[in-house]
């Protein structure tokens, strides 16, 4: 059975087109604000949405995503929270989502359980940046049974070895970190990203999109040049910080989105 998100990269690749991939923590700055955005950027064209679950120690992000988890922690927001949320968008978007989580709340939830709550609610897919793919045996396989796409990581220190292991495990598609280090907005991407793209895309089959870094619509186009979709994360929420407390935040964060979907 293919899932939303294997749905989308179906259409998209059958139009000659490349998926934008646009990440918002949930409950940043509230519930119901996360829950406005993600209507409208299903209206401009996102075509999957990352939801980051709020954890009090986001190892593999930036500054400015930490903050965002900061914010929603204040309101208390957890996973049973997220899931409830995805569950109310379910019933006017059918917009791919996957959840952006750390390893320690599912294990917490219970694998099962989650897997099997993610999936009721209208999740399509399941990104686990500090679980590692040697490790992570139990939660394929119990993805796998509920048809719950699992996205792992690759590194630009990734060998041959490690590319196969991963697609071999990855669902839906593979996250290609555009650089070492942490999430966060970037003047630069590395110039050698087009050549590490092209040796991934030699090596598997599965859709290949790049996160990490992207910060400006220019740099998208640049990207989807050679991935199969383009990840943004901490520019859609400096903007987010940028209009808090403020009535046009959301019309204000779905143009600056909308610049990344017309780009790419």
């Amino acid at each position: 059975m293919m899932n939303r998100i294997e749905q989308k990269f179906k259409e998209l690749r059958q139009q000659k087109k490349k998926a934008f991939i646009a990440f918002i923590t949930a409950g940043d700055p509230n519930l119901s604000t996360t829950k406005r955005l993600a209507l409208e950027f299903s209206q401009v064209g996102v075509d999957i949405l990352e939801l980051g679950v709020p954890f009090s120690d986001p190892l593999a992000d930036g500054p400015t995503i930490q903050a965002a988890s900061q914010r929603a922690l204040k309101n208390k927001v957890n996973l049973k929270d997220v899931l409830g949320l995805v569950k109310s968008l379910r019933q006017k978007t059918q917009t791919p989502i996957a959840l952006l989580t750390y390893y320690n709340i599912i294990f917490r939830f219970g694998i099962k359980d989650f897997v099997k709550e993610a999936k009721a609610s209208g999740v399509d897919g399941v990104i686990v940046p500090d679980l590692p793919v040697e490790e992570a045996g139990e939660l394929i396989k119990a993805a796998k049974k509920k048809s719950l796409a699992t996205i792992f990581l690759l590194a630009p220190t990734s060998d041959k070895q490690r590319i196969k292991k991963i697609s071999a495990s990855s669902s839906g598609f593979i996250y290609y970190v555009s650089l070492t280090g942490t999430t966060g907005v970037r003047k630069s991407l590395p110039r050698e990203l087009i050549k590490q793209v092209r040796r991934i895309k030699r090596i598997t089959s599965k859709p290949v999109c790049v996160g990490f870094g992207v910060s400006e619509p220019a740099q998208a186009r640049w990207i989807a040049r050679v991935a199969d979709g383009v990840i943004v994360g901490s520019a859609i929420i400096k903007r987010i910080e940028n209009n808090l407390g403020q009535s046009g935040l959301v019309p204000k964060v779905t143009k600056f989105v909308r610049g990344f979907r017309e780009a790419i």
